[in-house]
């Protein structure tokens, strides 16, 4: 778990913020990487992997499944190995890790025991879980804590499954279904799947480590079985990470340029940059980089996050400071993600005098005057970061859990402190 800290005063700018910054690599694509680079055999790496709390938890997972793994920095290497074993993962808060191991741990020799924070008991599980179990698993439990019993190989095959609730149930039965004997087809089943970018991504670093997929049919992925092809991977900008930081030159008037923008990208933050544009923000790819530059006035805006939910925070904090009323839809599932996102959200702008509302599948805020005061994070690092960029414009802010925000951005405090002063 982050460590408890004071009270974190949030920074308050004193007009327009101007910098450049660099973000750590993407944990979406690290955690990715990391499993198949491990599901490979090896020798294989990872290059740019941030040294945050996710990737520290996945690292420690696949170390006790027997994985000779090795950091140094933000290099991560794989050593060849011949097979995997049980043990005891710690899954943290990390939805990649409780929903991407528990498929690799099927091909292990032996029990492997799953827990993690108190928080992670209380988040969906029985989806990957039950789609194991139909693909031949034994396990006890639906939730965290559980354990399952691996027998060194699962035979694999057709499986229907709910989505709804997250991507990551999708992606996490992809990445290790290649090793499974009949490989894996995956049907969903129910209301539209969230966060589609995410499997896209999935699928195709499947394919760069050149396993088979047929992702041609509508909520439909096959997996052909054969190897995972060990190689190199190079991680590239978090981009919903960065979103906050384009974000605080949107609130204040200023021109923030984050380093390293990648040319094209399947992770859902790149959606952050059509946001602000709505919100009022011009954005330029310029100057080896990603440029916002935050308008005289913010307009409400009307958005559909559904693809790229893990925004919801930041977008909601912009949407708190601006003239106009704003909703946002298409969020319901972030109900189940760190914390209640939306209940979260509601009551923390409300709680500084802002007006927020949950509605069934989102939020709608509404202009108001906001105050000082104590901001809870409640162990989820987006709920602090978008209470950072609320406190650069209302004096007097206060993060309750600074700390958390180690899940993915390391030194976040400081990275905040050297764009504002």
């Amino acid at each position: 778990m982050s460590p408890v800290t004071s009270s974190w005063p949030a920074p308050l700018a004193s007009g327009p913020v101007h910098g450049r910054v660099a973000v750590p690599g993407s944990k979406s694509v690290t955690n990715r990487a990391l499993l198949l680079a491990a599901l490979s055999g090896g020798p294989a790496s990872v290059s740019g992997a941030p040294a945050t709390r996710d990737t520290a938890l996945m690292v420690g997972a696949l170390r006790s499944l027997g994985v000779p793994i090795e950091v140094d920095g933000e290099h991560v290497t794989v050593a060849a190995y011949d097979r995997l074993h049980g043990g005891t993962v710690d899954c943290g808060l990390a939805g990649t890790v409780m929903r991407f191991v528990p498929p690799a741990a099927a091909l292990a020799d032996g029990p492997v025991a799953f827990d993690g924070d108190p928080h992670a008991r209380n988040r969906p599980m029985g989806t990957v879980l039950d789609a194991l179990r139909a693909l031949g698993a034994s396990i006890e439990g639906d939730a965290l804590p559980f354990t399952l019993h691996g027998t060194g190989a699962l035979n694999g095959g057709d499986v229907v499954i709910d989505a709804s609730a997250s991507s990551q149930f999708v992606s996490g039965l992809l990445l290790s279904a290649a090793r499974f004997e009949k490989g894996v087809t995956v049907h969903h089943d129910g209301k539209p799947v969230p966060s589609l970018p995410h499997i896209e991504m999935t699928v195709d670093m499947l394919r760069t480590a050149g396993v088979d997929v047929d992702d041609s049919e509508a909520n439909t992925w096959r997996v052909a079985p054969g190897p995972i092809r060990p190689r190199d991977w190079a991680v590239e900008p978090d981009l919903s990470n960065a979103a906050v930081f384009l974000a605080a030159a949107a609130v204040t008037g200023g021109r923030v340029t984050v380093a390293g923008w990648p040319a094209g990208s399947t992770q859902p933050g790149v959606e952050v940059l059509s946001v602000l544009a709505q919100f009022g923000a011009t954005v330029d790819a310029s100057d080896g980089g990603m440029t916002v530059t935050g308008p005289d006035r913010l307009d409400g805006v009307d958005v559909d996050l559904h693809d790229a939910s893990e925004l919801t925070p930041t977008i909601a904090a912009v949407a708190a400071l601006a003239s106009g009323p704003s909703r946002i839809r298409g969020v319901a599932h972030i109900r189940g993600h760190e914390t209640d996102r939306l209940a979260a959200l509601v009551a923390e702008i409300n709680r500084l005098g802002g007006d927020a509302s949950e509605t069934e599948d989102g939020l709608l805020i509404r202009p108001a005057a906001m105050h000082g005061g104590l901001w809870g994070a409640y162990a989820d690092h987006r709920m602090a970061t978008a209470g950072a960029l609320i406190g650069l414009v209302v004096p007097d802010v206060e993060i309750d859990d600074i700390g958390c925000t180690d899940k993915t951005i390391p030194d976040f405090p400081g990275r905040w402190a050297g764009l504002v002063s």
